[in-house]
């Protein structure tokens, strides 16, 4: 075997391999997925080989089609990978100093928490000692329409997400003070946009109030939300309100471990 076959066999694959990162990369940081045209005047890579290298990332799950077939989203196996790196102990311990610190100087539990499919996921979370608190675990699954961090998304990721979103939604009432129509929704979502700020006013627990920030990415989009709850023999929703300004300075470094 030569030396010239060998190199440029070599070559190929590093080739293959690096435009197979390249397509992860694109689908998974665009804000609604990519369509086939996009990738290729995106990334430049011939048709036939995009073709062929998303072929093989659909047959193994790292990327998957929209429900109408046009546009290319993270897969199941994309989105392990992902949540295993955020889940690693040693790149989680920055995150928990800040959360702590924040939780320290406001008294109150705090938590990040994502997006996950149609529902919010609590990611990171720091309790207080109070006897009275509500006590939900990192890895907790919420609904996303009555909490704070939910409204949060809903109101800040791009617009035909979020009536993509709200389309596929059941909102249930978990307490008087829920909304359950889509225009009550979208009215609560209005005010959010314009505050970058969210409340959960008794919304998804009766007798707990709850405010939350964005955390964003480098390119300005929201992918985490900061939140403080309290129950309301402690707190109204105001008062929670007060300590934004911290939460959005303590965000602000957040965003720094989370996608430095």
């Amino acid at each position: 075997m030569s030396t010239d076959s060998s190199t440029s066999r070599r070559n190929t694959t590093n080739s293959t391999l690096q435009r197979g990162l390249s397509l992860l990369e694109a689908i998974s940081t665009a804000p609604h997925g990519m369509s086939a045209t996009e990738l290729e005047r995106h990334l430049e890579i011939p048709k036939p080989t995009l073709h062929r290298l998303l072929k093989q990332l659909e047959e193994q799950e790292f990327v998957i089609r929209d429900l109408e077939g046009r546009h290319l989203l993270p897969g199941g196996r994309l989105h392990r990978i992902a949540m295993g790196v955020l889940s690693n102990e040693r790149l989680k311990a920055p995150r928990r100093i800040l959360l702590k610190r924040l939780a320290d100087e406001i008294g109150e539990t705090c938590n990040l928490t994502l997006l996950d499919g149609h529902e919010i996921m609590y990611y990171e979370r720091v309790e207080t000692n109070w006897p009275v608190r509500i006590q939900l675990s990192p890895g907790s699954h919420l609904p996303i329409h009555c909490t704070a961090s939910g409204k949060l998304f809903l109101a800040l990721i791009p617009p035909h997400q979020r009536r993509s979103l709200i389309q596929h939604l059941t909102l249930d009432a978990h307490t008087p003070y829920t909304a359950t129509t889509v225009d009550d929704l979208e009215s609560r979502l209005e005010t959010i946009v314009d505050q970058e700020l969210s409340t959960d006013d008794e919304e998804f627990i009766q007798g707990m109030v709850a405010v939350a920030v964005p955390v964003y990415d480098q390119a300005g989009r929201i992918q985490a939300s900061l939140a403080v709850h309290a129950p309301c023999l402690r707190h109204t929703t105001e008062s929670l309100k007060e300590w934004a300004p911290l939460m959005r300075r303590i965000a602000s470094e957040l965003q720094d471990t989370l996608w430095a």
